[in-house]
């Protein structure tokens, strides 16, 4: 049977390393991976790929991301793009001047270096947009700025308490100070006006496409549920799997409301069996355990310590009862749930390790692949216990470099020991622990050669150091390795993220071959193609 698709004249990244020069593609499967024989399966109709010395590789696939969310803000005041605080007012004023037909400024992405202490006023979107209501999730999205008219609208005055979950920033007089952290942000956020479900797919479908023009062929989206004002996704993955839109493989971890318990496990299981459908699986279930350290919300052992460097009271927000947190863990592991923690903090973390033992105790060994995101801070102790317990380590790599954020608004509310146990990528690996790699986009850049960059060299792309925690740099193959065959592990995509005959034929093309370069020049790779399942689904121009 000859082949529908020839790739000749390699690199070809397999399991083994750069062994193989060419690969034939037939219907949605790998058939041979090989050298020069492979060139024999040609036919009058095949299409043949000369990769002229371009890497082939499997797809990448985003382990943590939010490609819903990033949609619409790339449709609204999108802030992504600014550095300075006068950047960022510029470009809400710009904004708000296209539109004046919107009743409500929204969007994001606002870095939190740019305003001093991370914390931008009312009184800056007041000078520019006095009579409409705004609101814009910082870049973490674990704060959002808002103007004064919204917090009129919200209610939100100096005699109104912080939520349990969150908190109103405040002036020195005691007013609202135009910042809220975590909890705080529904108070305006859900007066905001939702946006459609033909919003929602299109935001889908412009996500995919900008996904698969980096190499994506396969994530895991993050938050499936209403969270903080945030659209659930549900319906928009519905949609386009029934449609046929949807191109990629992609997991939906169902949002566990931290506000309720066990009596939510019922509507998991049939929000699980409703939205699973073709490429679309809601096998997962999202549990955020804290916040981030930037605003003293991810949770801490020991406490944050103040701009003099002495301990405060704070240790940061647990935002599930870590004394019920195993009992949740363990029945959603019988009910064969992956587990998708939020784990920032190294007390977060520690929980997050004690729920899925307990759940091991109580099941036995189980295939769920319980995987923890973001992993700022974990402690020495706690870096074994994932390659005992199962637990996939779900890696940000982009956040691992010094930059404003880092240097200003984190390592002195760490101190010096902590801010040494962050993003431990290299102890992690050397521990045997299975590595998967993701963006948590729209909070960073969704690409992943610049987050393989970030891991490799511990340096921002286009940066020159210093490197931050050179000891926890991994090298070129285990962070393709962590984007490529880790996640699909996560994902439980198994017959994906490798290059071997049988395999789904999810691959990518570079425009060179990184393996060949300097280690400071991973950042510029481009991607030139990108197929699942043997279909191309993006083709640079020149490619």
């Amino acid at each position: 049977m000859h082949a529908d698709l020839l790739f000749t004249n390699g690199p070809v990244l397999t399991p083994e390393g750069r062994t193989a020069t060419a690969v034939a593609v037939t219907g949605d499967r790998i058939t041979a991976v090989g050298h020069a024989e492979v060139h024999d399966l040609a036919g009058p109709r095949t299409q043949v790929v000369d990769l002229a010395g371009r890497l082939l590789l499997p797809g990448f696939q985003d382990a943590h991301v939010h490609p819903v969310p990033a949609g619409l803000e790339l449709t609204q005041c999108d802030l992504t793009g600014a550095k300075t605080a006068e950047d960022t007012i510029a470009a809400v004023r710009a904004y708000a001047d296209a539109h004046p037909e919107r009743e409500w400024i929204t969007g994001g992405g606002w870095s939190m270096e740019a305003f001093e202490g991370g914390t931008p006023t009312k009184e800056l979107l007041d000078s520019v947009v006095p009579d409409r209501p705004v609101y814009l999730p910082n870049r973490d999205h674990h704060g959002a700025w808002v103007n004064s008219r919204a917090l009129q609208l919200a209610g939100i005055t100096r005699d109104m308490p912080d939520p349990a979950d969150g908190r109103i920033e405040r002036d020195a007089s005691g007013e609202p100070a135009g910042t809220l952290q975590e909890g705080a942000m529904q108070l305006v956020g859900r007066l905001t006006p939702p946006a459609t479900q033909a919003d929602r797919l299109a935001a889908l479908l412009h996500a995919q496409r900008h996904l698969h023009a980096l190499g994506i062929t396969a994530w895991q989206d993050a938050l499936v549920g209403e969270f903080l004002g945030m659209d659930d996704p549900s319906d928009a993955y519905l949609a386009a799997a029934r449609e046929g839109s949807l191109t990629a493989r992609v997991v939906g971890a169902l949002w566990w409301d931290r506000e309720r318990g066990a009596e939510q496990l019922p509507e998991l299981v049939e929000r699980r069996a409703a939205l699973s459908h073709g490429r679309f699986s809601a096998s997962s279930v999202k549990l955020m355990l804290d916040g981030v350290a930037e605003t003293g919300t991810a949770a801490l052992l020991d406490p944050y310590l103040d701009k003099c460097g002495c301990a405060t009271a704070n240790r940061g927000t647990s935002f599930i009862d870590p004394e019920q947190l195993p009992k949740y863990v363990t029945e959603l592991d019988a009910l064969g749930f992956q587990c998708h923690f939020h784990a920032l903090g190294d007390r977060a973390v520690r929980d997050a390790l004690d729920a899925v033992e307990a759940a091991r105790a109580a099941n036995g060994p189980s295939d769920t692949r319980p995987h923890l995101a973001h992993l700022q801070v974990v402690h020495p102790d706690d870096v074994a216990r994932f390659v005992r317990l199962g637990a996939v380590a779900n890696i940000q790599p982009l956040w691992a470099a010094h930059e404003p954020q880092m240097d200003e608004l984190t390592i002195p509310f760490l101190g010096p020991q902590r801010a040494l146990w962050q993003y431990p990528f290299g102890a992690l690996l050397r521990s045997g622990a299975t590595l998967a790699a993701g963006s948590d986009w729209p909070v960073s850049s969704p690409d992943p050669l610049q987050g393989i960059h970030v891991a490799v060299n511990r340096v921002e792309p286009g940066g020159t150091g210093p490197v931050f925690l050179p000891g926890e740099r991994l090298d070129l193959a285990a962070a393709v390795t962590a984007y490529t065959a880790g996640s699909a592990y996560a994902n439980h995509l198994d017959e994906t993220g490798r290059i071997t005959a049988g395999a789904l034929a999810d691959l990518v093309v570079l425009d060179r071959d990184p393996f060949a370069a300097p280690p400071e020049e991973i950042g510029e790779t481009q991607v030139a193609l990108t197929y699942v399942g043997g279909t191309g689904v993006y083709a640079a121009q020149e490619a």
